[in-house]
């Protein structure tokens, strides 16, 4: 069995994998919740990738024997990547590549992460990470107008969100939802332009709110950092790497 961890700026998710096939998952964990599931059943091997822990906070709660591996930027993975700065690569940015790659193999693909921040990466159909987008997330956007003036409260999302707000909320309501909209759809006709047949694959806790505002088909694949980075932990694996 494999487990999987993914520790966000915010929130963690984790699944339990056999072979490729996912068991079970949950999501939107805090840390202390996540710690608790990582002790609910046993494993054989354990990816952990994290952009605000170290691995050493969860290695005690894991048998002494179970073998670890740590998503870095030196970690074998199976797609190549045509980046400046791959030691900044973040790992969620890589691991949603991969598990792009395994989901709709021998395509050209935009991933869309909607998280704490949103990534849009762009993964050729021969595997390779060209690179992307990073833009504020949803929360972030309600949290830096509260917190950049005096008198904006800070607001939560909705699902529904009127094109011209009628009140204070519902005008930051529009500004924050409606844009982002413009920036999800924007980001995919400027891809489409130049790879006409590209899948657009969409994942993150944000994404939910954002399903129908596209204009285009996309695919969404909630799961799909812990698909990628089960990927890799099976790909170390056979390297013997681990």
């Amino acid at each position: 069995m494999n487990l999987v961890v993914d520790a966000g700026n915010t929130f963690s998710k984790v699944g339990w994998f056999e072979g490729d096939e996912l068991q079970r998952h949950e999501s939107r964990l805090t840390f202390p919740e996540l710690l608790e599931a990582l002790r609910s059943s046993p494993v054989d091997r354990v990816i952990f990738s994290s952009v605000s822990h170290e691995v050493n906070q969860i290695r005690d709660w894991f048998q002494p024997n179970v073998p670890i591996l740590t998503l870095s930027s030196q970690t074998p993975v199976p797609i190549v990547k045509e980046y400046d700065t791959p030691a900044t690569l973040g790992a969620d940015r890589v691991a949603a590549a991969v598990g792009a790659v395994e989901v709709f193999p021998n395509q050209d693909r935009l991933v869309i992460d909607m998280g704490t921040c949103i990534t849009y990466d762009f993964v050729d159909r021969a595997g390779h990470f060209q690179g992307g987008a990073i833009s504020p997330g949803m929360r972030m956007r309600f949290k830096a107008m509260h917190s950049f003036t005096q008198r904006l409260p800070l607001v939560e999302p909705a699902m529904e969100v009127p094109l011209v707000g009628k009140s204070t909320r519902q005008s930051m309501l529009s500004g924050v939802m409606n844009g982002l909209a413009a920036e999800l759809n924007g980001f995919v006709a400027a891809h489409r332009a130049t790879a006409p047949d590209c899948r657009v694959v969409l994942c993150g806790g944000d994404a939910p709110y954002f399903v129908g505002k596209f204009q285009l088909p996309i695919s969404v694949v909630p799961e799909l950092v812990l698909i990628g980075l089960n990927r890799i932990l099976n790909y170390n694996v056979d390297l013997q790497k681990l």
